[in-house]
């Protein structure tokens, strides 16, 4: 039996994977094992993006909660790390949020955060699952007053706005930006925030209903913002996902800049500043080599994790580092979020850029990304480690890697989030790499798509 728990949560299709039969046992067996670890009556504080099956699940996960004898408290739509924040500042004892992040919207998941903050580790996840797996026949529920309260805290949005001008206040008269919110978490909090900070905003993805979630906009598909900020003669643009916990940038000319070039900003004005933590700049496996090639020159260690911003944070803890994320976007500050936050990396951004006097334009400059194809090969569910372990397709894998000798690189890996094969290639010749992918792919559905 598989596990219940991927790399970002429990997720899937709503009210077929996801259902709400799921969502209660996942709500009342969260409250279980939160109750054997803290003292007094729990309470959870959740959180929900804009997908039509939000309500859906959210009274399931509520319910579940609450017959277990835990508060719940009500946040409404809003960002996950605004989710992962309020935990600590409300005193609370875990957070839930129901997104599923960039996926399309007939997608859900429920992910939980600790009390600090931070995404459930391993074991703690595994105990949560096991009380599902076993059922609750054998607990004894609560009743009378020890049944769970529902509080509205309509105030969290609010509350996570003001934390984010407290901690990366930064003035941006005479700007002009453009933000594409994916009709999701942030649509109404991040124009009104950049706005209130003195930039002219002009949003797109900010009308949503509950399907349109990151339908042709966010930062999974970037040609809107693109258009927009050309359009509009924008200095930049800022794409955030359905749950806004990524930000990718898009500069003035219409150019897309991708996570590695803005860990490389962030790491080099940290290094300056001396807030870089053993001048150290944690990242993933899917990096760009240019990176590595940037940092070497700067002085900046390099430790690459597993894709996850989850086994970012690890190394990030582990090592008393204090900047890491991913490629796609993920980026954790540990000085100010416990996980990846969209709106706080945009803000940070700007802040070096606005300290700087320099332009997104300029500043990207100082890394060179080379030739990079990431493609998707949709298989069965069940069968991604299957092809992980087919010799036919692994011995494809390295003949790949033999024809780029040494001026590239492949990484074959599954999605944590979807039945995906994910294929990247590296290398300096694009035609090259776009071929070799396209016959990995090939492979790979000949045995295993659907």
């Amino acid at each position: 039996m598989s596990r219940l728990f991927g790399t970002d949560g429990v997720r899937g299709v709503a009210n077929v994977e996801i259902t709400p039969e799921l969502a209660f046992q996942l709500g009342y067996a969260g409250a279980v094992v939160l109750a054997r670890h803290a003292t007094g009556k729990p309470s959870i504080i959740v959180g929900t993006d804009t997908r039509i099956s939000k309500d859906m699940l959210q009274a399931a996960l509520v319910s579940g909660i609450t017959a277990a004898g835990a508060d719940a408290h009500l946040a409404g739509v809003v960002p996950t790390p605004c989710v992962a924040y309020l935990t600590r500042k409300y005193g609370m004892h875990a957070g839930v949020v129901i997104s599923a992040s960039h996926n399309s919207f007939e997608y859900n998941g429920i992910k939980f955060f600790s009390a600090q903050g931070y995404k459930l580790p391993d074991d703690i996840e595994d105990e949560i699952e096991q009380v599902v797996r076993a059922g609750f026949d054998q607990i004894t529920r609560p009743a009378g007053t020890e049944i769970g309260t529902v509080y509205d805290r309509s105030e969290a949005a609010h509350d996570y706005a003001e934390h984010l001008k407290r901690r990366l206040s930064v003035d941006l008269t005479g700007l002009k930006i453009a933000v594409d919110c994916a009709h999701g978490a942030s649509y109404a909090i991040a124009p009104a925030l950049l706005s209130d900070l003195g930039a002219a905003v002009v949003a797109v993805g900010i009308e949503p209903d509950g399907v349109n979630i990151n339908a042709g906009c966010g930062s999974t598909h970037l040609e809107l913002l693109q258009n927009t900020v050309r359009t509009h003669r924008c200095d930049l643009g800022l794409a955030f996902d359905g749950d806004a916990d990524r930000l990718l940038v898009v500069a003035s000319n219409g150019d897309i800049i991708d996570g590695d070039i803005i860990m490389a900003i962030m790491a080099s004005d940290m290094m300056a500043k001396g807030t870089l933590k053993h001048n150290t700049l944690v990242v993933t496996q899917m990096s760009n080599l240019g990176l590595d090639i940037w940092a070497k020159q700067a002085g900046v260690n390099v430790i690459k994790t597993k894709v996850g911003d989850r086994y970012v944070l690890e190394a990030m803890l582990e090592g008393s580092y204090s900047l890491g994320g991913e490629q796609s976007g993920h980026f954790i500050v540990l000085e100010h979020t416990t996980t990846g936050d969209g709106l706080l990396s945009a803000l940070h951004l700007l802040n070096v850029l606005v300290g700087k006097h320099t332009t997104i334009d300029a500043a990207r400059t100082m890394v060179k990304i080379l030739p990079q194809i990431l493609k998707n090969a949709r298989v069965r569910n069940g069968a991604q480690q299957a092809v992980l372990c087919d010799e036919k397709i692994m011995s494809a894998v390295q003949n790949a890697e033999s024809t780029l000798a040494g001026r590239g690189r492949v990484l074959v890996r599954a999605s944590g989030t979807e039945p995906l094969i994910r294929v990247m290639l590296e290398g300096e010749d694009i035609i090259q790499i776009r071929k070799l992918a396209d016959d990995l792919i090939s492979l790979i559905a000949e045995s295993y798509g659907v």
